[in-house]
């Protein structure tokens, strides 16, 4: 009977082990047009967007555009200039968006320091939901990773959002 359960139990030890590793797979970007890079959790982020010389903005889609949607954009600031003013920049031009209710400023850590700001709001009469992590990469800049979605679809990949913002960080200068 002992000889027999010692296979099983093998079997179970190494069906755990590839579940463990399938599941630690990420992705990490990087682009020669760009000074930053950040980890993917899940394969099913694809780009949309590759940056060039000239644009170096980089856009990913969850699955489909409506399930999560994702745009960096590097903003240039006056020196010193405080967070919170430029999240109120930002929000000026979501206000015009149909049916904008604005959610709550947080604070948020990672290898980049920032604030996150939520909202809501509807396209096509589904609602809709964003997510912008303002992170501050120095004195004068501040990258933005623009999430958007539909507003059950991005809370349930919230982590995700979470955890690319969280590596998004600066090159290591050579």
């Amino acid at each position: 009977m002992k000889l027999t359960k010692l296979p099983f139990l093998f079997s179970v030890l190494i069906g755990l082990l590839l579940t463990v590793s399938a599941f630690a797979q990420s992705e990490t970007f990087s682009d020669a047009n760009v000074e930053y890079t950040f980890d993917l959790p899940e394969a099913g982020w694809k780009m949309t967007f590759k940056p060039s010389p000239t644009i170096p903005n980089v856009e990913y889609v969850y699955g489909d555009r409506a399930d999560g949607h994702l745009e960096i954009r590097k903003l240039s600031v006056k020196s010193g200039e405080l967070l919170s003013d430029i999240i109120r920049d930002e929000e000026q031009k979501l206000q015009f968006l149909p049916g904008y209710v604005a959610g709550k400023e947080e604070d948020f850590r990672g290898s980049l320091s920032g604030k996150v700001f939520n909202y809501e709001f509807v396209r096509s009469g589904k609602a809709m939901s964003g997510r912008f992590y303002f992170l501050k990469a120095g004195d004068a800049t501040v990258y933005i990773l623009r999430f958007d979605g539909l507003r059950d679809k991005l809370r349930s990949i919230r982590n995700q959002t979470d955890s690319i913002a969280r590596t998004f960080e600066l090159k290591k200068s050579k």
